[in-house]
C-alpha cells in the first residue's frame, strides 16, 4: 500500500511568510495534497484488486485444464461423465464456499483451528478483504476437489461426487487454509506471536494446503473404491487402460500450465508494494517475476527429467507421461515458489519427476488404480515441494514475502538451521491426518451405504451411457441406444438374481 501525503498548514505557513492571506494559502494547499494522496491510495486498491481479480480468473481457468486433462486420460466411455464431474466441481464448490467455506478458512479473528465470521460473505466487503479475495480462494478450493475427482474416474457413483465435492470444498478444505494460511491459523507463518518452531508454515501457493488435501482425498477414494475392471490381471500384473486422447492431455496441461501464472504468482495478493525505500526498481512486482520464473523452471526441469527417465526405463518418448512430470513440477515449486532461486527450481523439477515415476512404481506394486496419477503426482510431487522449501529458502526472499522477523528459519541447505523443516513436516503430517480421518470416513460411509461405486455391468458399458444419455462423439440413433440400454438393464438383472 503506497504511504499516505501528508500535509498540515502549520508547516506551509512559515514558508508563505507572515502576509494575512498565509494560512488561507497554506489550508488551500494542503487540500491538494489531501486530494492527491488520496488518488494515490485509490489508485493502489484498485491496482491491487485488479491484479489479484485477473489472478483469480486465470486459476478458474485451470478448471478446464482440469476437464481436457481428465477427458484425455479417461476411456472414451466416461468421457462426459468426467467432464461433468469438473463442471459441478465449480458449482457445488461455489454454494457450498460461499456458506461457509470462506467463514472457515478467513473467518478472523478466530481460534488457531478454524474461522468464525463471513459466513455467506455477511458483512463483505471488509477492511481485510474485498470480493477478489473470496473468488480468488474459491478458485482454489475446486481446484482441490478436482485433483480428487481424477483419483476415482471410472467407477464413481454420481450422488458420491456431489457429497464428496461439498464437503471437501465447504469445511476440510477450509479448515486446512484456515491452519496455514490465515492470520489466525496455528501453523500460518503471518501470525504476530507463537510461530511454529519459530517460523510457521511457508507454503506459499499450496503444495501441501491445495495438492496434498486433494490427493490425499482421492488417495482414500480409489483405494476404498478399488481398482478398476481389468487394471490388473489375474497373476496382479497391472494391466495399462490409456486415456482415449492424448490431443486433450496436452491441451490440458497447457491450460494447467498458463492458469499457474495465476495460481503462484497471484497468490502474492497484491503487486503494489516496495521492498525497502520507494522510488525503487525492486519491490513485489520483482518478486511476483522471480515466482512466474521459478515455476516455469521446476515445470520445464521435471517434463525434460520425465522425457528422457521414461525412455531409459521404457524405451518410448511418452507424451502422457511428460504432461504428468511436469504438473509434478509445478505441484512441487508452488509450496516455495515465491522463497527460492531459480537455480533451486531446476533442482526441484528435477527431484519431482522421480518422486512422480517412484510413486507409479509403487502403485502398481500395490495395485492401486488411479486414472490420472493425481495422488501420485499431487501428493508425492507436493509433499516432495514442502520438504524442498524448507531444504533450499533463501533468507532475504523469506523476510521480504513473510516481514515483521527477521530471525525468521530459512532454508536448511543455506545454513538457516532445521527448524522450517520440523514446521514442514508437522505439515504433511496433520494433513494427511486430517484428511484421512474426514474424508476416509466419508468415502467409507458411501461405500457402506452402497453409494460410492457403481456396478460392474454400468462399468463394462461405460457411464456415459448408463447415466448421461449416450457417448461423447459417437451419437447411434436412439432405437440403438435403446436397444444397449435395455441389454445393460438386462444384464444387471440377471447378476441380482443369482
Amino acid at each position: 500500500m503506497a504511504a499516505a501525503i501528508t500535509c498540515s498548514a502549520a508547516d506551509l505557513h512559515p514558508l508563505l511568510g507572515v502576509a494575512g492571506n498565509g494560512t488561507a494559502a497554506a489550508e488551500y494547499l494542503c487540500s491538494r495534497f489531501d486530494a492527491i494522496s488520496d488518488m494515490f491510495v485509490d489508485t493502489t486498491y484498485a491496482v491491487d484488486n485488479t491484479y489479484l481479480l485477473f489472478s483469480a480468473y486465470l486459476v478458474f481457468s485451470m478448471q478446464l485444464g482440469f476437464a481436457m486433462l481428465c477427458a484425455g486420460s479417461v476411456r472414451a466411455k466416461n468421457t462426459m461423465n468426467i467432464m461433468l464431474t469438473n463442471v459441478l466441481d465449480a458449482a457445488t464448490g461455489g454454494i457450498f464456499y460461499y456458506l461457509f467455506g470462506f467463514a472457515f478458512a478467513f473467518g478472523g479473528p478466530s481460534n488457531g483451528f478454524i474461522g468464525k465470521h463471513f459466513f455467506g460473505l455477511e458483512k463483505f466487503p471488509s477492511s481485510s478483504f474485498d470480493y477478489g479475495y473470496f473468488l480468488y480462494q474459491w478458485a482454489f478450493a475446486i481446484a482441490a476437489a478436482g485433483i480428487t475427482s481424477g483419483s476415482i474416474a471410472e467407477r464413481t457413483q454420481f450422488i458420491a461426487y456431489l457429497i464428496y465435492s461439498s464437503f471437501l470444498t465447504g469445511f476440510v478444505y477450509p479448515i486446512v487454509s484456515h491452519w496455514f494460511w490465515s492470520a489466525d491459523g496455528w501453523a500460518s507463518p503471518a501470525r504476530s506471536d507463537n510461530l511454529l518452531f519459530g517460523s510457521g508454515v511457508i507454503d506459499f501457493a499450496g503444495s501441501g494446503v491445495v495438492h496434498l488435501v486433494g490427493a490425499a482425498a482421492g488417495l482414500w477414494g480409489a483405494f476404498i473404491e478399488g481398482p478398476r475392471i481389468g487394471r490388473f490381471d489375474h497373476g496382479g500384473r497391472a494391466v495399462a487402460m490409456r486415456g482415449h486422447s492424448g490431443t486433450l492431455v496436452v491441451l490440458g496441461t497447457f491450460l494447467l500450465w498458463f492458469g499457474w501464472y495465476g495460481f503462484n504468482p497471484g497468490s502474492f495478493l497484491n503487486i503494489l508494494k516496495t521492498y525497502g525505500q520507494s522510488g525503487s526498481y525492486y519491490g513485489q512486482w520483482s518478486a511476483v517475476g522471480r515466482t512466474a520464473v521459478t515455476t516455469t523452471l521446476a515445470g520445464c526441469s521435471a517434463a525434460l527429467t520425465t522425457l528422457f527417465g521414461k525412455r531409459l526405463l521404457s524405451g518410448h518418448w511418452n507424451v502422457t507421461d511428460v504432461c504428468n512430470g511436469l504438473l509434478g513440477g509445478f505441484a512441487a515449486i508452488t509450496s516455495g515458489c515465491s522463497v527460492v532461486d531459480p537455480w533451486a527450481a531446476i533442482i526441484c523439477g528435477f527431484v519431482a519427476a522421480w518422486v512422480l515415476i517412484g510413486c507409479n512404481k509403487l502403485a502398481e506394486k500395490l495395485k492401486y488404480d488411479d486414472p490420472l496419477e493425481a495422488a501420485q503426482l499431487h501428493g508425492g510431487c507436493g509433499s516432495w515441494g514442502i520438504i524442498f522449501t524448507a531444504l533450499f529458502a533463501n533468507k532475504a526472499y523469506v523476510n521480504q514475502v513473510y516481514p515483521g522477523k527477521p530471525d525468521r528459519p530459512y532454508g536448511l541447505f543455506l545454513g538457516g538451521g532445521g527448524k522450517l523443516l520440523a514446521a514442514h513436516i508437522v505439515q504433511i503430517l496433520v494433513i494427511v491426518g486430517w484428511v484421512s480421518i474426514t474424508m476416509g470416513t466419508l468415502f467409507w460411509i458411501l461405500h457402506t451405504l452402497k453409494l460410492l461405486r457403481i456396478s460392474p455391468e454400468e462399468e463394462m458399458a461405460g457411464m456415459d451411457l448408463t447415466s448421461h444419455g449416450g457417448f461423447a462423439y459417437e451419437y447411434n440413433d436412439e432405437g440403438e441406444l435403446d436397444n444397449l440400454k435395455g441389454r445393460v438393464e438386462l444384464t444387471k438383472k440377471d447378476s441380482s438374481s443369482v
